[in-house]
């Protein structure tokens, strides 16, 4: 592995720069945090793309066998590299996985609808990121020289990457498109209020039926785009309107991410393992008075608490299976964290993976996330599907990376919407339990989309 110094650029300005590359992958802490958004990566130009649909999986469009983590394992297998502390990201796969994943790695029901937007798996490949601290202050090209394996070939490789993306990354910028406000984009959903409520009734049937604790049930919002629309200008609004730690931007062939998401779905470094369930949210207001009131009354209501309690256990339950005996531990419990238009319920679990297992393995043992699935997690799903019909694809998914040092860091596709240059498609939901209003749930999904919205109607 090498590495260069460049002088620092702000994460946004290294993007644009790097989106003249194809593939650009930018995993954006746009709200800076000590922990949860210390640093950003961004990456392009990757040398290889593994995709999983439809049951198989493929390398650069070429056939590979297994099931999906036996072929991703596969593809990083070649590439293995020892961990570095001063390198917490040396490269490696940066994707997204869809939530429709799960239907491969569990019993689940199969939605009667599906858009067919997204793979159920899609990663790239990259050989050279850029790490950026935003505490330090400080920017650094990491190298491999992948897929080159020879060593003289792969230190040519990757000196020359360096020096590549280190011009790259000095160049003036692009003149963007002016900015101007756009016509708000005919937003249409799967539910409409009273649809919606049902749902979430039905829901409450199943839980005094004994079925189960609770479902997280959500909405899909879709509209077409106009002719011309950028992206990724959207993607710059939306890290200002809805700043956040685990935010992405991530360019594919025919497909567009952008997402915001608050929510740590999996974080392993070395053998030790982190997840982040939210469960508990409220809207904020201007009134500082009267945000501090909002929150100290979210912290304090029994439905907001125990649905997350219920959510931790689940958690304790999916790391369980995958890590040492005695090492799940909940050092957080209901903590509070701030965003620009909410507030949440946060807690943390950890625990130690077991010898022999690796992060492809913790993924296979916890995928999907309990905090937007239900209790219990794979009835929950059947539900889920039953109710919403389509197809969830990239929504409630997983957006991050795997290292080609063994290390994983992944958020929950929340806030997140995907586009295919003709189509918009945003979802937002919320967890139902016996104690939900449905009124009042309906209205959460609203709030958890109003600032993704919001940020389409500025967007050129």
């Amino acid at each position: 592995m090498w590495t260069r110094e460049i002088p620092f650029i702000d994460a946004i300005a290294a993007a644009e720069r790097l989106a003249r590359l194809p593939g650009l992958a930018f995993l954006d802490s746009a709200m800076h945090h000590d922990t949860l958004g210390r640093g950003s990566t961004v990456a392009a130009d990757p040398f290889a793309r593994f995709r999983y649909r439809d049951g198989g999986a493929s390398l650069d469009g070429r056939p590979l066998p297994g099931g999906p983590i036996e072929a991703l394992r596969a593809c990083l297998a070649p590439y293995r590299l020892a961990p570095d502390p001063d390198a917490p990201f040396p490269g490696g796969a940066i994707g997204y996985l869809a939530y429709d994943l799960g239907q491969s790695l569990e019993r689940v029901a199969v939605p009667p609808r599906r858009a067919g937007l997204t793979d159920d798996i899609a990663v790239n490949l990259y050989d050279t990121v850029l790490a950026i601290d935003h505490e330090s202050g400080t920017c650094r090209l990491v190298a491999t020289g992948f897929p080159e394996t020879e060593p003289a070939a792969r230190q040519a490789r990757a000196e020359a990457r360096l020096s590549a993306f280190a011009r790259l990354l000095a160049s003036p910028a692009e003149p963007g498109p002016a900015r101007q406000h756009a016509a708000p984009l005919a937003w249409r959903s799967n539910f409409d209020r009273q649809a919606y409520e049902a749902a979430v009734e039905k829901v409450r049937d199943y839980i005094r039926a004994g079925d189960i604790y609770q479902a997280n049930i959500a909405q899909r919002f879709s509209a077409a785009l106009p002719p011309g629309f950028d992206p990724f200008a959207l993607y710059h609004r939306l890290r200002e309107t809805n700043p956040a730690t685990f935010g992405a931007y991530l360019a594919f062939e025919g497909l567009t991410v952008a997402s915001s998401s608050p929510e740590r779905f999996l974080k392993l470094d070395g053998r030790q393992v982190e997840t982040r369930p939210i469960k508990g949210t409220v809207r904020r207001v201007a009134d500082p008075e009267a945000d501090r009131a909002l929150a100290a009354a979210l912290q304090a209501t029994p439905k907001e608490r125990a649905e997350n309690i219920m959510i931790v256990d689940l958690l304790r339950n999916d790391l369980s299976r995958i890590c040492e005996p005695h090492s799940v531990t909940v050092p957080v419990l209901c903590g509070l964290e701030s965003y620009a238009s909410v507030h949440h319920l946060v807690s943390v679990v950890t625990g130690t993976l077991r010898e022999g297992m690796d992060a492809l393995d913790l993924i296979a043992a916890t995928f999907p996330g309990g905090s937007i699935t239900g209790a219990p997690k794979l009835r929950a799903m059947d539900i889920i599907t039953e109710i919403e019909g389509d197809a969830r694809e990239l929504y409630c998914g997983a957006i991050g990376r795997i290292g080609f040092d063994g290390s994983l860091d992944t958020a929950i596709a929340i806030r997140t919407v995907f586009m295919n240059g003709r189509e918009a498609v945003l979802q937002a939901g919320g967890g139902v339990t016996l104690l939900s209003d449905p009124a009042s749930e309906y209205e959460e999904t609203l709030t958890k989309a109003a600032r993704v919205f919001e940020a389409f109607e500025g967007a050129p």
